[in-house]
């Protein structure tokens, strides 16, 4: 018994001492920001009924879920994900709040199946932040240079790349192929798969040999305007084309601002189609081996609570940018200043000497001393 309680599961780990200082550093700068931009904070309930994150998530993202069985009989879940929960409380609870409604928060969340090798962790922690009641570009915007600023506070201005697309110019150009709902789901697995050859092959049943090349060597590809330009020379269909317009609205704006070294255009970006509706973003940094975060438009969610209304939000992992080499100067603490007993001195005189650098706003250590 004693070996089995000096290890943890699988996907779980402790944080302690400078790494620990260096994760709560992260979600304050986070949280501080979100605060700026006028987000108000909300807690969401750890253990839920398991429907919500089928209706909110999709049932495969759904079953990765801790479920067990409440005392009544229902199926309940650890917390998967936060924007379910989110989004339920903003068409019940928040309902009557002033649109657009603006939240954010900062949570554990839990899933027994990892999403892929590189991100194995059953508990891991999120950032993030939900613009509610709103689909204009100037929300998808506004996300986006909220995600911008957490990473310029946390001093990574030249090291983080923001990809964008638009789930809808896929679903154009699935619906303009005739494709059913197992050929729609090949495509989606190929492209995100980075596999060119192979999609090229597919397409060519539905596609000329040329148009097929085009379109399977465009989803490999990221890059700045020239992505939508090669993308409008493609099939025309009026999905695509509005997906297009409003990926090049953003993208002007971006170019105005002078951010575009910081963003890309990545039509190849199709994951998880089925939650999101329009823009969808990841975001990349320097040495991490995987995302640190994503974000997009979820313009259906909230219909499954009894409420239709736009909607755009992201997720940060805090553990991927814990991990990140270039945060590790970060210790979330000032310098130590040690507090030591000096001889004769009493312990009145310790501690009103470890107090008065503690007002200072001093870290202190006090030596133990008999």
């Amino acid at each position: 018994m004693s070996e089995v309680l000096s290890k943890i599961p699988n996907g779980m780990r402790y944080y302690f001492g400078a790494e620990a200082r260096r994760r709560r550093a992260i979600e304050e700068t986070a949280m501080s920001i979100f605060a700026g931009w006028s987000y108000e904070e909300i807690t969401t309930p750890t253990v839920d009924y398991h429907s919500l994150f089928e209706h909110g998530m999709g049932n495969v993202e759904a079953r990765r879920a801790f479920r067990f069985t409440d005392v009544d009989g229902q199926l309940l879940a650890l917390r998967p994900d936060v924007t379910s929960a989110a989004a339920r409380a903003a068409a019940t609870l928040l309902a009557e709040q002033a649109r657009p409604l603006r939240l954010c928060y900062a949570a554990s969340v839990f899933r027994q199946q990892p999403q892929s090798h590189a991100e194995w962790r059953r508990e891991s922690t999120q950032i993030g932040c939900e613009l509610i009641g709103e689909n204009t570009p100037v929300a998808d915007l506004e996300l986006l240079a909220v995600a911008g600023e957490v990473f310029e506070r946390l001093n990574l201005g030249g090291s983080y790349l923001i990809t964008l697309n638009d789930v809808r110019f896929f679903n154009g150009v699935a619906a303009d192929l005739g494709l059913d709902e197992d050929g729609r789901e090949r495509m989606r697995r190929l492209i995100d798969a980075r596999n060119a050859a192979e999609l090229e092959l597919f397409l060519a049943s539905f596609a000329a040999k040329v148009e097929a090349a085009e379109f399977a060597r465009l989803t490999q590809l990221s890059g700045k305007r020239e992505i939508l330009n090669a993308a409008r020379q493609l099939r025309s269909n009026s999905e695509s084309n509005a997906a297009l317009d409003r990926l090049e609205a953003l993208w002007n704006v971006i170019e105005s601002l002078k951010w575009q070294d910081r963003f890309e255009i990545d039509l190849g970006d199709v994951a998880r189609l089925d939650y999101y509706t329009g823009l969808t973003f990841k975001i990349y940094v320097r040495d991490a081996g995987t995302k640190v975060g994503s974000g997009g438009r979820y313009d259906g969610l909230t219909a499954s609570f009894g409420r239709t209304e736009p909607a755009v939000g992201f997720v940060l992992d805090v553990d991927a940018l814990t991990e990140l080499p270039l945060l590790r100067q970060i210790d979330g603490s000032d310098q130590t200043d040690a507090a030591r007993r000096p001889a004769g001195a009493n312990v009145a005189e310790l501690f009103r000497d470890a107090v008065a650098k503690r007002q200072q706003g001093e870290r202190v250590i006090l030596t133990l001393q008999r």
